[in-house]
C-alpha cells in the first residue's frame, strides 16, 4: 500500500532525450500562449502608480479587451516566444542538477531546492533581454506612459513592418538610451525574484503532492494530486516572491538602476501594500500556468521515458 501511495519521480536517467525535447518546446508554447494575456496585465498593474489606470486585475482585462481588443493581451507575445529557449535550459540545467546533487544527498526536498534555483539562475540570464523587450511592448497602448519608450508613429504601415517592426524600433531606442547594458536592466532583480520563486517552488510541489496522496484513497491517480500539488506550490512561490517581482519589474520598465532604491521607494508611495501589487494576476496566472505545466511535465516525462522501463512504473 506505503509503494502505491508515494509518488514516483522519473530522474534523468530514465528519459529518451530525443522524445523529452521534441515534446518540451511543443508543451512550453502551449502554457505560454494560454498565460500571457495574465502576464502582460500583471506587469501594467505592477507599473502603474497606485490605480491610476486599473483597479485591479479583472478591470484591467475588460478595459484593454474594450481599447485594445484581444491583439492588446497579445502586445510582445512573438518576442516572448523566444523564451523558449531559456525554457529548454531551464529543464535541462534542473534535471541535471537533480542528478548531480543526488551523488551527496537522496533527500528530495534538497535536490528541488538546489536544481531549482540553479535551473532558474541559467533561465533568467538567456530571459532578461527578451524580458526587457517584451515588456516595454506590453506597456504600449493604455500603458505607455508608464514606460521610458513609446512606439514611433511609422511602425504602423504593412503588417509585417507592424510585427517586426516594433520590436526593432524598441531594441533600436533601448540600446541608444542605455547601450547594451539596457538589455540586461534588472538581471539581479530578476535573479532575486526568480531564483527564489524556482527554489521555493519545486519542494512546495512535491511536498503537496507526497501530502494529497497520503489524504487520497490509494487508487487516485498520481497525475491528479501532481495537478493540484503545482497551483498550491505556484501560489506559495508567488506570494512569498511578489514583492521583489514588483521591484523587478519597475526596474525595467522604468529604467531604473538601484533595487534598493526602488524598493524603497515602493514604499516611500504605496506603503507595504504596494509590494501586493499584481499579485492577484500572478496567482492567477500562475494557477493554470502550473496545473498546465505539471499536467504536461509529468505526462512529457512518462511518454519520454525509456522503453525498458515502462512496466516497471505503476501510476
Amino acid at each position: 500500500m506505503q509503494q502505491k501511495r508515494n509518488i514516483q519521480i522519473i530522474e534523468w536517467e530514465d528519459l529518451d532525450k530525443r522524445k523529452f525535447y521534441s515534446f518540451g518546446v511543443f508543451m512550453t508554447m502551449t502554457i505560454r500562449a494560454t498565460v500571457y494575456p495574465a502576464t502582460l496585465i500583471r506587469t501594467r498593474l505592477q507599473v502603474q502608480r497606485g490605480k491610476s489606470l486599473y483597479s485591479g486585475t479583472f478591470d484591467a482585462f475588460f478595459k484593454i479587451l474594450r481599447t485594445e481588443g484581444v491583439r492588446g493581451l497579445y502586445r510582445g507575445f512573438l518576442v516572448n516566444t523566444f523564451t523558449l529557449i531559456s525554457g529548454q535550459a531551464y529543464i535541462t540545467t534542473y534535471e541535471l542538477v537533480r542528478k548531480y546533487v543526488s551523488h551527496y544527498s537522496e533527500d528530495n526536498t534538497v535536490k528541488s531546492l538546489v536544481a531549482g534555483g540553479s535551473a532558474s539562475l541559467v533561465a533568467q540570464s538567456i530571459t532578461v533581454p527578451i524580458d526587457v523587450v517584451s515588456q516595454q511592448l506590453m506597456m504600449q497602448g493604455q500603458g505607455e506612459h508608464l514606460t521610458r519608450f513609446r512606439l514611433n508613429s511609422n511602425t504602423d504601415g504593412g503588417k509585417p513592418k507592424k510585427v517586426f517592426g516594433q520590436t526593432r524600433n524598441i531594441m533600436a531606442q533601448i540600446f541608444a538610451v542605455d547601450g547594451f547594458r539596457g538589455f540586461y536592466r534588472g538581471y539581479v532583480a530578476s535573479l532575486l525574484t526568480y531564483i527564489p520563486n524556482s527554489a521555493v517552488w519545486w519542494p512546495f510541489y512535491h511536498f503537496y503532492a507526497e501530502q494529497l496522496s497520503n489524504l487520497a484513497p490509494s487508487d487516485c491517480p498520481h497525475l491528479i494530486l501532481q495537478a493540484m500539488a503545482g497551483p498550491l506550490a505556484a501560489a506559495t512561490a508567488s506570494t512569498v516572491t511578489n514583492p521583489m517581482d514588483v521591484v523587478r519589474a519597475r526596474v525595467q520598465v522604468e529604467g531604473r538602476t538601484s533595487v534598493i532604491e526602488t524598493f524603497r521607494q515602493l514604499i516611500k508611495e504605496e506603503g507595504f501594500w504596494g509590494l501586493t501589487k499584481g499579485l492577484s494576476a500572478r496567482i492567477i496566472s500562475s494557477t493554470p500556468t502550473a496545473i498546465v505545466m505539471v499536467v504536461g511535465y509529468e505526462t512529457l516525462k512518462k511518454l519520454s521515458l525509456r522503453p525498458e522501463l515502462v512496466d516497471s512504473r505503476h501510476w
